[in-house]
């Protein structure tokens, strides 16, 4: 009886051992530009777009799962694939389109610090350039291991946005009433803020970053079955954070006829709505979920770049052993910080505008997953099952469908 306790024991070790990557991968999906469109999905709409985030956290697990797949069957990076598969050109394009979504969404958590900070009363010139020397350090002088403690303690900050969702008291009834009655409005801010909501849960860093964190972490396909529990419930934890955030803001701000653009605007407005607490209780998790995504954003970018182009790259090196690596990492994060200490520079439009523009270049990016899970040259027996394919495919054809009727709409009004 000791012996299967203490070989329970082992194997509950070996588990934990090996989450990581998924649960820090969903976390840093959730930052400065995800919570403000959440916020706003509440504020503006209520609970009309949970029935999407419910469809949404299938579809991120399954994409997921195909990173988590090819990591340890190939124990190559996504970047890495797609030059070996499709050549440098579409290589090049699909790292052009990374870095300028990357940089985008780099300089909107950088204003989720200034703003989370102001609420608290320190300014972002001494808020910004402390988090700026923090990541850095943390960055460069620690090993892959290390590091990853540091993303995972984030973790708890998320628990803000739950606690203040309480606080709200919302009817749960209702709430899930209408989640589980699909509701569209067609309108362009509607479909624009439904794309915003599924680029910043499906972003194209996110699935760069959790492959080659697989990767540096050094999982193979033994570790296959643990790292999928990893991503599935990562997947599910990532979207019942965002859950929280839009009731909050729809029980609160909704109700009330409040409408805001940032995550700053929604804080500000729940102290007379829902008191004190819940409002230091959502700039602490917009703190919290900046600071990681600050770390990992341009981390993502530095990893496919070098990747891409046989770079090396990896945490687990030092400085002189990746200058490219760790030099692409730094400009971003130094040039960034600039951007956001520009004074009386509106950010609130570069947020919503890169995650709206994430959710769109998200196809790009899956595509090229899905033409590579499916073949057998490079993923063996552990190619795509035929529902995987359909999901991620119906995924892809939402996006896309949405994307374009953003762009037609204009032409149409114009016509009529």
């Amino acid at each position: 009886m000791g012996k299967i306790k203490n070989k329970r024991f082992k194997e509950l070790i070996f588990i934990l051992g090996i989450i990581g990557p998924g649960l820090i991968t969903v976390n840093a999906g959730n930052d400065a530009g995800g919570i403000a469109t959440y916020a706003a999905v509440g504020a503006h709409y209520g609970y009309k777009m949970l029935w999407g985030l419910l469809l949404i956290t299938f579809s991120l697990a399954v994409i997921q799962e195909m990173n988590a797949r090819m990591a340890v069957v190939t124990g190559k990076g996504l970047s890495d694939l797609i030059r070996e598969q499709f050549g440098v050109k579409l290589t090049f394009f699909a790292m052009v389109t990374l870095f300028i979504a990357n940089f985008g969404v780099l300089v909107g958590d950088f204003a989720g610090i200034a703003a989370s900070m102001e609420l608290f009363g320190i300014a972002k010139y001494i808020s910004v350039p402390l988090v700026a020397i923090f990541t850095l350090f943390i960055i460069t002088r620690g090993n892959y291991s290390k590091t990853e403690k540091v993303f995972l303690a984030f973790t708890f900050v998320f628990f803000s946005y739950i606690i203040t969702c309480f606080i709200a008291k919302p009817d749960w009834n209702v709430v899930f009433k209408e989640m589980f009655t699909p509701q569209i409005e067609l309108n362009k801010g509607f479909i624009l803020t439904f794309i915003g909501m599924i680029g910043t849960t499906i972003t194209p860093y996110m699935q760069f970053y959790l492959q080659s964190s697989i990767v540096d972490k050094g999982l193979s396909i033994e570790d296959y079955k643990y790292e999928k529990i990893d991503v599935y419930l990562s997947a599910v934890w990532g979207d019942l954070v965002s859950f929280f955030i839009i009731v909050t803001t729809a029980i609160t701000l909704y109700k009330n006829g409040i409408h805001i653009e940032n995550a700053e605007q929604a804080a500000l407005a729940l102290k007379p709505l829902a008191g004190n607490y819940a409002s230091a209780l959502f700039g602490l998790g917009l703190f919290g979920a900046s600071a990681l995504a600050i770390a990992i954003i341009p981390l993502s970018t530095t990893y496919a770049i070098c990747e891409a182009f046989g770079f090396e790259r990896g945490l687990d090196n030092e400085y002189k052993e990746a200058p490219i690596f760790y030099g692409i990492f730094a400009g971003m994060i130094i040039l960034s910080a600039v951007i956001v200490l520009i004074p009386n520079l509106s950010l609130v439009g570069i947020m919503l505008a890169t995650q709206q523009m994430a959710g769109m270049l998200s196809p790009v990016i899956l595509i090229f997953m899905v033409i590579l899970t499916n073949k057998k040259e490079v993923m063996g027996e552990y190619t795509n099952s035929k529902t995987q394919n359909v999901i991620i495919w119906i995924t892809v054809a939402f996006i896309v469908t949405l994307s374009i009727i953003i762009f037609i709409s204009p032409l149409i009004e114009r016509l009529v």
